[in-house]
């Protein structure tokens, strides 16, 4: 009888890739449904079309913003080349980081910013096993 201490059962079984594998697509189902609400959040809540307002954005720019995070959560889940992925996870990056600055800028607190951080966080462990699961393709 072989000792399961030394080998624990899920790795064993399944190895490192798999379990990374699983990782990055749990925490970019979380990406991908907060991102999905924020932009449904943009479209539609007026109180986050007043927020926009507020940090001195033009209406369209929410509008826009709201169907470049939709078209980006689109191509997170599908079999698109790595390098297209590449550049979506920067557009995320940029977008969250622009959303922390707009919002310090305004003298706004960590209850206005502390969601697109926490998003940050999400997109971090995603695109880390990511990374870690496409390395060679992208070479």
């Amino acid at each position: 009888m072989e000792s399961t201490l030394q080998k624990p059962a899920f790795t064993a079984a399944h190895g490192p890739s798999k379990i990374n594998a699983v990782l990055y697509w749990i925490v970019t189902a979380l990406l991908c449904l907060q991102l999905t609400f924020t932009a449904y959040a943009q479209l539609r809540l007026p109180q986050v079309a007043a927020a926009f307002t507020h940090l001195g954005f033009p209406d369209y720019f929410r509008v826009e913003l709201s169907w470049a995070k939709l078209l980006g959560v689109a191509l997170l889940v599908a079999p698109v080349p790595a390098r297209l992925k590449e550049w979506v996870y920067a557009g995320i990056a940029i977008d969250l980081g622009s959303a922390v600055i707009a919002h310090v800028a305004v003298g706004d607190g960590p209850e206005a910013w502390g969601w697109a951080a926490a998003t940050g966080v999400l997109w971090a462990l995603s695109y880390l096993c990511w990374r870690r699961l496409d390395a060679p393709a992208l070479g």
